[in-house]
């Protein structure tokens, strides 16, 4: 299926890596499909996006919370019918404390905002993307491969990811669907550039450099592509 037939939902769009994905879908001819918790993040977007595109919005859905993923699932239904292409930026990030000083709550949190959220919304799309010549991308990270110190928790769920993708795709492979995730190092964000003001950006992948190449896997040109867990590095 080409990207200008496509309904793609995006999740985390009011981020700055979603809302990248949202103009760069949108830009290819895609309808677009904005999942938030707010109007209040998403606001910006959609009035961009409205000057020239009909974006669906989808505002105030907890995607930790199975019953509002399911229910989310169910106007994606009435307001599409059918979905083309899933991918599951929502997400977060947090560091700096070694395991044995790591509260419970984080590990928790890491794991529910950057795998619950892309399990719970794969299990609720994939009925609406079987037998089409759909695509799913995760976005997991390089920290997924290799743990380092003080990162546990968040370099254990972006693994959890990465294992996900691979298992959904061979799952649904023969059906009709693409599962592929990448995995950026650092994003350069305004956030990220005021947390490590002594770093090097021009290393970093920006927002656009990183949804040009979710663009491609959702692309017929990445039809071949299943399971893979791609770097997007930049030059870090």
């Amino acid at each position: 299926m080409e990207l200008h037939e496509m309904n793609a939902l995006i999740t985390g769009a009011a981020g700055n890596l979603g809302g990248a994905l949202a103009r760069r879908f949108a830009a290819a001819g895609a309808k677009v499909i904005l999942v938030d918790r707010g109007r209040v993040r998403l606001g910006p977007l959609v009035d961009d996006l409205q000057a020239e595109f009909e974006p669906v919005v989808l505002e105030g859905y907890d995607l930790t919370d199975p019953a509002a993923v399911d229910e989310m699932a169910g106007k994606v239904r009435a307001e599409c019918g059918e979905l083309h292409a899933l991918i599951n930026a929502a997400g977060g990030f947090t560091a700096g404390t070694p395991v044995h000083e790591t509260p419970v709550e984080t590990w928790d949190l890491m794991h529910d905002v950057n795998v619950k959220t892309a399990f719970l919304t794969s299990r609720a799309l994939i009925p609406l993307m079987l037998g089409g010549d759909s695509k799913i991308v995760n976005v997991a990270a390089g920290a997924g491969l290799k743990g380092w110190g003080t990162g546990a928790a968040y370099c254990a769920a972006k693994s959890a990811v990465i294992r996900l993708t691979e298992s959904l795709s061979d799952e649904l492979k023969d059906k009709g669907i693409n599962v592929n995730c990448v995995l950026p190092s650092i994003i350069d964000t305004l956030q990220n550039r005021e947390a490590m003001p002594d770093a090097d950006f021009a290393k970093w992948v920006t927002p656009g450099k990183l949804a040009d190449v979710i663009l491609f896997l959702c692309s017929q040109q990445a039809s071949a592509i299943h399971g893979a867990a791609l770097p997007v590095s930049g030059l870090v």
